[in-house]
């Protein structure tokens, strides 16, 4: 996807926010974001793309704070959000166990992404008022086809946290008997899940997990690896999880794939984008 005016905000919020978790140096801090105004002054105009943008941003502050994962204990924190909303999740199960309430409570995991809200949002609250919540876009007819049409899918995993909720559907998808591959970003980026995280929350349990072969903000094709590629190009059925893997799959053809995307709208450029409010949840086929 393109970027538009209000991702330069949102750009520079992320810069501020990673650099403070990286690093107490103020004058580092200066000459970061200093590269950064730079860099956005030559390449932030129409038609770029936002996913290498705030790809760039966030490994050059890594790799100029010497900080490998500035989020991680916001991973840590994400997890522990997801494990507390677990059973309420776990409740609308116990009263309607039906795929499109698997489907929302996976969405509704998408929720904790550091991101797209600010550390001081209240986040719990937000998570509790969506369970509530219907689906503004649910292509649960056709998502329950593919699932029992095809015998593997493509399951692009989102943050660290949210993977929690994940498990809830793969459980799920596994009683269709399909074949699952959970792929995870191959280094931290933002909160995003890796190798470890998804380990860490039992995310094995259901499927072979692969890395994509590089850490990018959501999926950017010019960046992964030729293993993952081959991994992508033999898959026909994707799930794809959160606003950066949309991001990045429409920019490409995907017109001999069935996709799914599983998110919260958590911008207006995204709303405006699939043509729903800010916060709808969505399950998308397109």
């Amino acid at each position: 996807m393109k970027i538009s005016y209000e991702c330069g905000a949102c750009f520079l919020r992320q810069t501020r926010e990673a650099l403070d978790l990286a690093t107490d140096d103020e004058d580092l801090k200066m000459e970061i974001i200093n590269d950064i105004f730079k860099y956005l002054s030559k390449t932030f105009k129409k038609g770029t793309n936002s996913n290498k943008t705030g790809s760039y941003i966030h490994n050059l502050i890594k790799e100029k704070t010497n900080c490998k994962d500035p989020y991680i204990n916001e991973k840590k924190l994400g997890n522990e959000i997801a494990l507390k909303y677990l059973p309420i999740a776990q409740k609308i199960l116990d009263e309607d166990d039906c795929l499109e309430n698997r489907v929302k409570i996976a969405i509704v995991g998408n929720i904790l992404d550091f991101g797209a809200f600010t550390l001081d949002d209240d986040i719990e609250s937000f998570i509790k008022d969506s369970l509530k919540k219907d689906l503004t876009i649910k292509d649960i007819e056709k998502f329950e086809d593919c699932l029992k049409e095809y015998d593997k899918v493509l399951y692009l995993v989102d943050n660290t946290g949210e993977i929690v909720f994940d498990k809830i559907l793969l459980s799920k998808i596994r009683e269709y008997g399909v074949n699952i591959t959970i792929a995870v970003k191959s280094y931290p980026i933002l909160n995003d899940a890796c190798m470890e995280d998804a380990i860490n929350a039992g995310l094995d349990e259901f499927g072979d997990i692969v890395e994509i072969g590089c850490g990018t903000v959501g999926y950017v094709d010019s960046e992964i690896s030729d293993e993952f590629r081959e991994i992508f190009n033999q898959h026909e059925f994707i799930i794809s999880k959160g606003m950066g893997n949309y991001e990045g799959l429409t920019e490409i053809d995907l017109s001999d794939k069935e996709v799914f995307f599983l998110l919260c709208a958590k911008c207006t450029t995204i709303s405006k984008d699939i043509g729903v409010n800010l916060h709808d949840m969505l399950l998308l086929n397109k």
